[in-house]
């Protein structure tokens, strides 16, 4: 489990910019909030996506990218951010090595069946690539406010 002022573990994504986005890009330049969730176009994850866009503007003022990670295909992703005019990139974690690694791949449950699969989680990354703030337990509405107030 990865916690406050551990090392990120680093990650090199295909982005529905139609670029490949790694945390080295942003080492020692900008704070980096990475969030995963677990699908476009659901409700909570609509939620809390529209929070982060809603928000992005004072997060980016603080010298920090927003960057949303799902196991959805980058068809899916552009669909997504077409639908509600996100303004942050999204990456595609087809094979969940990268949630894997952040500790937001597990079992679920719903419904009374478990299932493997996405866990909502938020890592924000210092420009040292540190963790700074490891939210664990995401309420999905208001995050991104939640976030700017941390910032």
């Amino acid at each position: 489990m990865l916690k406050a002022g551990d090392k990120a573990p680093d990650f090199s994504l295909p982005a529905s910019t139609g670029e490949t986005i790694s945390l080295k890009d942003y080492l020692g330049k900008k704070r980096v909030v990475l969030y995963f969730y677990p699908k476009d176009n659901t409700s909570g994850c609509t939620k809390e996506a529209c929070s982060f866009r809603d928000f992005h503007g004072s997060i980016q003022n603080k010298e920090t990218v927003v960057l949303g990670v799902s196991p959805d295909s980058l068809k899916s992703h552009e669909n997504f951010i077409g639908k509600y005019e996100l303004n942050f990139p999204l990456l595609s974690d087809e094979n969940h090595k990268v949630a894997e690694a952040y500790g937001a791949w597990g079992e679920k449950s719903m419904y009374g069946k478990k299932y493997m699969g996405m866990i909502r989680k938020t890592f924000v990354i210092g420009k040292d690539g540190k963790l700074e703030q490891v939210f664990d337990k995401v309420k999905a509405e208001g995050h991104g406010e939640e976030i700017l107030n941390l910032l």
